[in-house]
């Protein structure tokens, strides 16, 4: 028995070493990249050719990988720490480091990626705190907020704008009602504590939480464009880029909660013969329903604000009428709806978060 827990343990460290060399390499990498880019964009008098770029590249690249396996022999290092944190073999063996972390290696280094991370994002994204606070800026965006909050009330303005409300709440409602039964299902697949007895289920859990993966790291509005292009502009775009996105995060936040369940009731019920179906409806699904509910207000109620976004791009509701509007420069009836989207979200939010108090 001493054995096979000692073989098990040198199994799990040398799985663990390996995974938190990968973590310390892009680490290094991104350090090195980082740096190298400042260098050779925003260094001055430097030949900015791609040879030199090359030459950089060809140098920290190897460097990385070589440096990677020394520093996660470390337990400070950020790749190790993490790994054997998260390892059930693993954690109970750390030791609490001795004198302050920030002094070491691993610290120098997560302060230099904090610290490059912070100038190279500030270079990219051009921040110009001159002209936030230029004089023809603020008196630009003054205009702007003094016609939005002076909203045309007209009705036939009152009666565009809550004509159009209507088509986005029932937008973002009809997505969640296709979406939840779709990755009520689906989220029995991605939780890997139940999937995890074969190989076959084993190959299923990591194809649909890959696809749901891609499905989720595709913004609502870029699947709003690609179904204004398949099925036409309108709210049925609107609809189905919102159902496929709630259905990837639907599963991901359901299968989650799966995993943190007690095993206790799955191994009662499992030794009774139960089937597979049968612990699942009575071991998980009991503990797993008012974490449901919660999550399934929760989404609606981002659905209702995504509605409004992807209307820019087609997707009907009053993004579109807000779009067309924006477009002529009419800010006043921009300022109507404005409003009345700020109410209607702030209203679904004060019912969302009483449904969800009175679940709990």
């Amino acid at each position: 028995m001493e054995d096979r827990y000692a073989q098990n343990l040198a199994r799990e460290k040398r799985r663990c070493f390996i995974e938190a060399c990968v973590i310390n390499g892009l680490i290094l990498a991104y350090l090195f990249a980082a740096a190298a880019y400042l260098f050779f964009v925003f260094g001055p008098g430097l030949d900015k050719g791609a040879g030199l770029w090359g030459r950089l590249a060809s140098v920290l690249g190897p460097l990385a990988l070589i440096l990677a396996p020394l520093w996660t022999r470390s337990p400070a290092s950020p790749g190790r720490a993490f790994i054997e944190r998260t390892n059930p073999f693993l954690k109970n063996l750390r030791r609490p480091s001795a004198g302050s972390w920030w002094l070491t290696f691993s610290g120098l280094t997560t302060l230099a990626v904090l610290a490059l991370t912070v100038v190279l994002g500030w270079r990219l994204t051009e921040v110009q705190m001159r002209a936030l606070f230029s004089a023809d800026g603020i008196a630009g965006a003054g205009r702007i907020f003094s016609s939005l909050f002076q909203p045309n009330l007209s009705a036939s303005i009152l009666v565009a704008t809550l004509q159009a409300m209507v088509v986005t709440i029932f937008i973002a409602l009809l997505a969640t009602m296709i979406a939840v039964p779709l990755a009520f299902v689906g989220s029995f697949f991605c939780a890997r504590n139940l999937m995890r007895g074969s190989a076959l289920s084993l190959t299923i859990y990591n194809a649909l939480r890959l696809i749901f993966n891609f499905t989720r790291s595709i913004e609502p509005l870029i699947w709003a464009i690609i179904f204004s292009v398949w099925v036409g502009i309108g709210p049925f775009a609107g609809m189905l880029a919102l159902m496929l996105h709630s259905v990837a995060s639907l599963v991901k936040l359901y299968s989650e909660q799966i995993e943190n369940i007690d095993p206790g009731p799955i191994e009662a019920i499992e030794a009774t013969g139960a089937s597979r179906v049968q612990v699942i409806w009575f071991a998980v699904v009991p503990q797993i329903v008012l974490p449901y509910l919660s999550f399934t207000i929760y989404r609606w109620d981002i659905n209702i604000r995504m509605a409004t976004v992807i209307g820019l791009v087609g997707g009907g509701g009053i993004g579109t009428l807000l779009m067309q509007y924006q477009g002529l420069a009419k800010w006043n009836e921009v300022g109507t709806m404005v409003i009345t989207i700020a109410l209607v979200v702030w209203a679904m939010d004060y019912l969302s978060a009483r449904i969800r108090e009175a679940i709990y």
